[in-house]
């Protein structure tokens, strides 16, 4: 669980990410949504496809260090989540897959957004 300091930078992280999503037209369909195997930090829709975003924040100058962040054990929660959120909003027959958008807070400068679809098959 993150400490109550990184909380505020983590949920900026996600600020940034909907808004990202959303400039490229995905709608938001909900956020931090929970489950035994933890949590989906961003739900979105793009056209018939429906969208798991986990999203990394670092204090860097580029997003390699986020990205390099999500082990395959965080690979196989963020696939268990979004099976326990398919299965309970009776969506099994629906396309989806998992996101990863990281952003890098540089020390000057805006934050650095990148994302990568369908970021289980790396």
């Amino acid at each position: 669980m993150a400490s109550d300091h990184r909380r505020p930078f983590g949920q900026r992280g996600e600020q940034l990410a909907a808004e990202h999503l959303q400039r490229r037209g995905y709608t938001i369909v909900g956020t931090n949504w929970r489950c035994k195997h933890g949590e989906i930090d961003i739900i979105a829709r793009q056209d018939s496809t429906l969208v798991f975003v986990e999203v990394r924040s670092r204090h860097a100058e580029s997003t390699e260090a986020s990205f390099e962040s999500i082990t395959p054990r965080k690979r196989a929660k963020m696939t268990a989540c979004a099976n326990d959120y398919l299965a309970q909003n009776h969506l099994e027959n629906m396309n989806w897959r998992v996101d990863v958008i990281a952003i890098a807070f540089p020390h000057s400068g805006q934050p650095i957004i990148e994302q990568v679809e369908d970021a289980l098959d790396w």
